[in-house]
This record gives C-alpha cells, structure tokens and sequence, in this order.
C-alpha cells in the first residue's frame, strides 16, 4: 500500500467522517487526493500533510496533466437564487490562473506523456440546481461530473464541483480525485460550502470578496496543483510520506496576496517546488522546509 494512503487510513480514521482509503478501493471508489486538511482538523493532520519524511517529492511513474482544461460545477438547490459572488468570483479565478506566475509554481514537473505547463482553458461554469450529496463518496461526485458535462477528450479535463453543503464536523475543505466519464478520463474535485467557517479560512484582506469566495480560491489553488502534477493512478509526484505539492504548503502564504495574469489577486496559499528547496529560494511550510513558492 503507498504511503499517502497510509496516510489517508489514518487521517480519516480519526476524523470518522469520510471512508478509509483501504474501504475505497474495496467498494470500487476512486481514492480521495491532496485532501485539504482543515485549520481545526485532528491534531497534527495539517503538519502530516506537509510531510515528516523526505522534503523533496519524487516522480512515481506516472502521467501529469500537460495543459487543464477548466469548468466549475456548482450543485446544490441555493445556486439559482443564493449565488452571491462565487460563481462570477471563480470564473475569474480559473481564467486568471492559466499562463500566471502561480500556475507556473508547477511547471518543473514532467511525466510520461510530458510536461506540466501553466496554459489551461477555462469553459466556464454550469449549474445543477438538483441536491447535491456531500463529500464522503467519491463515487457520488464523479457521477454528478459525468452527469452534467460533456468530457474533454484530452484526459486533460479538470472538472471543479462546488457545492451548497457546509462542511459541519468533517475535518477537511476540499480534495481531488479521477476517473472517467463516457470512456474518457477525468479529474474532478469536491469542496464543501466555506462560508463562515473559520476551519477552512484564509482570512484574506482583498477587497471585493466575500470570505466564502476567499476560502474556496484558496483551495482550489491547492486542488488543482495537484491534480496537474499527480492526476492518477499510479500517481507521479509526491514525497515520501504521500503528500503532494499543495498538501506540503498547505496554510502558509508568503504576501498577502498574489495577482493572476488577468489582474485578479487573491490570498493564496504556495505550492511545492523541489527546486526551490534545493536552491535555497522557497520559504517555509508548516514543517519548517524551505520549498513553498507562490510566484508572486
């Protein structure tokens, strides 16, 4: 078993709220990725997350995302009437991080069907006023992906699904995962509704935002990092205790915020970079390693 779900069993273990890696695969259920623990997780889980081995991330085989392609989802009854800024506040996220210095935070890393670049297209959002279902099963999430969008052919398809749930006592904000929709492979992450909750905020001083727009730009930023470095089975970068780029620089911000190449600035948090750690030009994570860029 790797390492990250080790990781995984025991994290959720504790937590309770979310099914063991080990329980995934039995049920056929695509595992859960770079899980963004909560500030008011269990006891050390964020500084786990960040690695206790090895500070450098090695590759392990596998494919990266070369050049995402983008579209939000939000699912839930309140998006029609009760949006406020966040589905208008996302798309300029997702638009303003192709071709930014953040994106570029992960261009080092290659795989076996070549490198990760920072050039993604955004296709926008689309809305399921339908109920959503909560973050527990990964299964349930990809449905609701296969279920609404028309997939990339590319297997560069990253689909981001934003629901109206709030997070209660799970002790995590979002995470990534795969698998396919129509014979074509995909990547698609969860994120529970964030307003009000300190647990999963980055108390972020950018005007115009509201905090729950603030809290989930943060963890998308560490989402989708990582689903372009390590999209899939069986996995390409992340360190030796199974954490991957966004995991390692999860909670530590650098500048208060960082601005986008369409002008758009957000509190973001860093994501990994091995070069910067063995040059000396990173600054630090939770666990004292010197590797978190934010291209600022």
């Amino acid at each position: 078993m790797k390492a990250r779900n080790l990781f995984l069993i025991a994290g959720f273990a504790a937590i309770g709220t979310v099914m063991a890696a080990e329980d995934l695969h039995e049920k056929n259920e695509p595992p859960m990725l770079g899980v963004h623990w909560a500030r008011d997780a269990v006891p050390g889980a964020v500084a786990r997350a960040a690695g206790s081995g090895a500070a450098d991330m090695t590759f392990h085989g596998g494919k990266i995302m070369t050049a995402a392609v983008t579209q939000n989802i939000f699912w839930g009854t309140s998006w029609a009437s009760n949006p406020g800024d966040k589905i208008t506040g996302l798309d300029t996220w997702y638009t303003g991080f192709g071709g930014s210095n953040y994106a570029k935070t992960s261009d080092e890393y290659s795989g076996t069907n070549g490198q990760v670049t920072s050039t993604t297209r955004h296709l926008g959002h689309l809305i399921d006023t339908s109920a959503a279902a909560g973050g527990g099963r990964t299964s349930a999430i990809l449905a609701e992906v296969c279920k609404v969008v028309t997939p990339d052919t590319s297997g560069n398809g990253y689909y981001a699904v934003y629901t109206d749930l709030p997070r209660r006592h799970a002790g995590y904000c979002a995470w990534h995962s795969y698998g396919q929709c129509a014979g074509h492979p995909v990547q698609f992450a969860f994120f529970w509704k964030l307003d009000g909750d300190p647990g999963c905020d980055p108390q972020s001083a950018v005007p115009n935002e509201s905090q729950g727009l603030a809290a989930l730009a943060n963890v998308s930023g560490h989402e989708l990092s990582e689903a372009r470095t390590d999209p899939a089975s069986p996995g390409a970068w992340y360190d030796s205790s199974g954490a991957e780029n966004g995991d390692k620089c999860a909670w530590t911000f650098n500048v208060p915020y960082v601005t986008f190449s369409n002008g758009s600035a957000w509190k973001i948090q860093g994501e990994w970079s091995n070069n910067a750690y063995n040059n000396g030009t990173g600054y630090p994570n939770s666990s004292g390693q010197n590797g978190c860029v934010d291209g600022h």
